[in-house]
């Protein structure tokens, strides 16, 4: 009986592990010593991989960049999105579910600590370009988009430009995660875990 070829074992893709390499080698160095202090050939270096490789993946280092934000920014979103799907009475109240998924994108945070670096040094660069920013939030954060919809049709929820309220999100998220990176003490505190969410609220919420 021979072995079909779905049957086969599928051997690793070496591109990709290639190409993942330089993604983890380009987030270490970008954060450690900038992205105007990283070069190109010092990220390849990093990864085991040639020059020419690096360039086979992405076109220049901002394309690496921007590719590197948006891959973390997916990873943190289908995070959030997988805890969202597990909760018992997710869609019942609207701030049970706005803390739910702040606690939650606080813990990935806190669990990631070289992408949370990242994430703090970069989201406000102008190296990641306009097309990637809007990328990451309106297309991948789209569960938060529509959360703050859903608040604004139920009068909970300020009656801003829903562009402007996610930036808002975004600053008040960035500013705990900094927080809690600078008094890492106060990451288990409930206390200040709770107090991160409310002064986020109340920014959003409607008088």
């Amino acid at each position: 009986m021979t072995i079909t070829e779905t049957q086969k074992p599928q051997k690793p893709d070496k591109r990709q592990d290639k190409k993942q390499a330089i993604l983890d080698s380009a987030l270490h160095l970008f954060v450690e010593q900038g992205f105007h202090g990283t070069s190109t050939a010092s990220i390849a270096k990093h990864a085991g991989v040639a020059t020419g490789t690096l360039f086979h993946h992405f076109k220049s280092k901002d394309d690496l960049l921007n590719h590197l934000f948006i891959s973390i920014k997916q990873e943190f979103a289908d995070d959030i999105t997988q805890a969202l799907s597990t909760m018992i009475n997710t869609g019942k109240d609207l701030k049970t579910d706005a803390e739910y998924l702040w606690q939650q994108a606080i813990n990935w945070a806190l669990a990631n600590p070289i992408k949370q670096r990242f994430f703090l040094q970069y989201s406000m660069s102008s190296d990641i370009n306009s097309v990637t920013r809007d990328q990451a939030m309106n297309g991948i954060l789209h569960f938060v988009v529509a959360l703050i919809a859903k608040g604004q049709q139920q009068k909970i929820i300020a009656d801003f430009p829903i562009a402007l309220m996610l930036e808002n999100c975004h600053g008040q998220y960035l500013a705990a995660i900094r927080y809690f990176t600078d008094n890492p003490q106060w990451g288990s505190d409930q206390s200040q875990r709770q107090a991160s969410f409310e002064l986020f609220w109340r920014s959003m919420k409607a008088e």
